[in-house]
């Protein structure tokens, strides 16, 4: 019987950079950063989600040939990977202290759907929405 997904996986340019943003900018933690040769197993977690791992990969040999591994670079600069969601408790804030950390917003926070959400990107392009909790009112 499993027990949950425990690692997903987003495919970065450079794993340095990649390290450096979701730890200093969106506040995760170094978990698991191994090299066997040329690879490098990279993951990262939310303080607040123990179980779960964010897998920071580069494209390339042993996993794809050189072809493939352009080709998902490309695909994640532009931005057409399936973006993440980032759960937060109150979306303007966050999106505050995030900015004078350096991170820059593709969507400004907005009200919709009886929340608040906000867009942006990490140095290698995976999209993010910052989404706020609903407030129920009974």
């Amino acid at each position: 019987m499993s027990q949950g997904i425990g690692v997903v996986g987003l495919y970065v340019d450079d794993q340095d950079d990649a390290l450096a943003f979701y730890v200093e900018k969106l506040g995760f933690r170094v978990h698991a950063d191994v090299r066997n040769g040329a690879y490098r197993w990279l993951t990262v977690k939310h303080p607040e989600q123990p179980s779960f791992e964010l897998g920071l990969f580069t494209p390339g040999p042993p996993v794809h040939d050189e072809a493939t591994a352009q080709t998902l670079r490309a695909m994640v600069a532009k931005g057409a990977m399936p973006p993440l969601v980032l759960n937060v408790a109150d979306c303007r804030a966050a999106c505050e202290r995030m900015r004078k950390l350096g991170v820059e917003f593709t969507q400004e926070p907005m009200e919709r759907y009886g929340s608040v959400d906000a867009g942006f990107r990490d140095p290698a392009g995976n999209g993010w929405k910052m989404i706020q909790a609903r407030v129920n009112s009974a």
